[in-house]
Order: structure tokens, then C-alpha cells, then sequence
């Protein structure tokens, strides 16, 4: 396999791109560690936040406890659920996390119930606890997409867009590559290279705006819960657009709809009607 990723159009060329380090004739791979990163940010973030707030910051370090193992679960039940036809023929395989098929929606999810859960047996405020953990899910979100980058995967069609990004043909899973990819591929010293948008990385840059504009507002919430519903409706906007231009969408069987971008724009309509209802509802009082 050959280990080349470039950005032609930013002049950035990497020739040596691994995907993991041996240590003691161990592969770590780094899928896994950057995922790592990303939730002891989030963790450290949410704390912080919490603290600022006035509000214990031991709850928290207690909530992501629970929350990393469950939405880690939930994120590759859904991924597993949506890819069936990869997995039925090995189960086993279901529990290799290294070569990723992780669904960040189907970790919010998880997460959601886990809050509920930990609010309603620690008797704290669910909205509070939103409000508080959803900058650190967002900041590991945005570290967390750098995963896809060494696995290559998590991008889409082929561009020639100013960020477009350059893969070796056989570095990437053949499902991913589409016949316009493969009509502008282009060889090279006898390497066959495609070129497609670099989803995560727009994915990441997207995650970044929404978390700074998170910390900008959330002095100025108007009631609890509110900061979290619009991370639902921000993210969800980028996630809505990001998921279409992607080749390896999840798709609700026995249709073509990506169910990724179908809960993306489901969440950004029930987001914005209960910010919209509940302003409206302070006003009334």
C-alpha cells in the first residue's frame, strides 16, 4: 500500500502517511489514539466549563465514565447496524475497532440517554448537564475526525476544489471509490491516485466554528438546555451537507437515503421549533 496523501491545490505533499506505530511488535493505531485525544479534551473541556459555572466538576469526570463506554457502544452499534452486509459474515469482526466504523451519531445518541440517566439518579439538571458537556463533545468531535485522515476514509466525490485531497487507489476500501473518481484518476510512476473532498477535514473545520460559537453564546442563553440544541441544529446543518458529498454513507436498508443526513436534518427542524417554542414561552411569562 502506498502511503501518499496530498492537497496539490494547497501545495502539500505527504509521502509517508502510516496509520499506526509498532511498539513491542504491537500495532497501536492511530485511529484509536486520536479518538482518545479527542475524549480526554472533551472531558477536560466540559470540567472547565463546569467549574466556571459553579457547578461540581467531579459530576462530570463521573458522567464521562459512563458516557465514553456507552457512546463508544452506541456509535459502533449504529455504524454495524447500517453496514450489516460487512460484518454478517464475520462477527468477530464486529469487535476490531482498529480499521474504524465509528457513527458520531450514533454516540450522541447513547450519550443523550447516558445524561438522562446519570441527571436522573445524581437528581442534577439534564438541560444543565447539556448545556455543560456539549462544548467537550464538540471539541472531541473535531479532534476525533483526524482519525479518518490515516485511515483514509470518511471523504467524498471527486473535486478539484482548493482543499481536494489525493489518495493512492489502493490505499483506500475499493466500496468508497466511485467511476467519476476512477475516470479522473491519474498515474503516476505507475501509482493510480484519485482525488475527492476531504469530508473530515470539512467535517472538523465545521466542528470548530460550532464550538466557537458555543462559547460566544452560552453567556447569553436565554434558558438551560439551550446551548446543547444549538450544537443540534449547528452541527446538524454542516452534517446535513458533509454527509452528501461522502461515498460510504449509511443508508437505511432497502432505500438509498443516507440516514446519517436524514437524522441530520431531522434534528436541525426539531432544534430550531423548540428553541423557537421555548423563547416564545419565556416571553408569554
Amino acid at each position: 500500500m502506498h502511503k501518499t496523501i496530498e492537497f496539490p491545490n494547497i501545495g502539500i505533499h505527504l509521502s509517508d502517511v502510516g496509520n499506526h506505530i509498532t511498539i513491542f511488535n504491537f500495532d497501536i493505531a492511530y485511529y484509536g489514539m486520536i479518538i482518545g485525544l479527542g475524549i480526554l479534551a472533551g472531558i477536560f473541556i466540559a470540567a472547565a466549563e463546569a467549574k466556571r459555572t459553579g457547578q461540581n466538576p467531579e459530576n462530570y469526570y463521573d458522567l464521562a465514565t459512563y458516557a465514553v463506554v456507552c457512546s463508544i457502544i452506541g456509535a459502533r452499534a449504529y455504524y454495524v447496524a447500517f453496514s450489516w452486509d460487512m460484518y454478517k459474515g464475520d462477527l468477530k469482526s464486529i469487535l476490531n475497532l482498529r480499521q474504524g466504523g465509528l457513527a458520531i451519531y450514533g454516540g450522541v445518541i447513547a450519550a443523550v440517554v447516558t445524561v438522562l440517566v446519570f441527571a436522573r439518579v445524581k437528581k442534577l439538571s439534564a438541560p444543565v448537564l447539556f448545556d455543560t458537556a456539549v462544548l467537550g463533545l464538540v471539541a472531541g468531535q473535531m479532534i476525533g475526525r483526524w482519525g479518518n485522515f490515516f485511515n483514509r476514509e470518511a471523504f467524498g466525490e471527486y473535486t478539484d476544489g482548493l482543499l481536494a485531497m489525493r489518495l493512492p487507489l489502493d490505499a483506500v476500501r475499493e466500496s468508497d471509490v466511485t467511476q467519476l473518481m476512477r475516470k479522473h484518476a491519474e498515474i503516476v510512476e505507475g501509482v493510480s491516485y484519485i482525488q475527492v473532498h476531504p469530508t473530515f477535514l470539512y467535517e472538523s473545520l465545521w466542528c470548530m466554528t460550532v464550538l466557537a460559537v458555543l462559547l460566544l453564546y452560552r453567556r447569553r442563553k436565554k434558558f438551560d438546555g439551550e446551548v446543547f440544541l444549538l450544537y443540534l441544529f449547528g452541527y446538524g446543518l454542516g452534517r446535513f451537507w458533509i454527509e452528501g458529498l461522502r461515498t460510504d454513507q449509511l443508508l437505511i436498508p432497502g432505500t438509498q437515503l443516507p440516514v446519517s443526513q436524514l437524522l441530520a436534518g431531522t434534528l436541525v427542524i426539531m432544534s430550531a421549533g423548540l428553541v423557537l417554542w421555548q423563547r416564545k414561552k419565556i416571553r408569554t411569562f
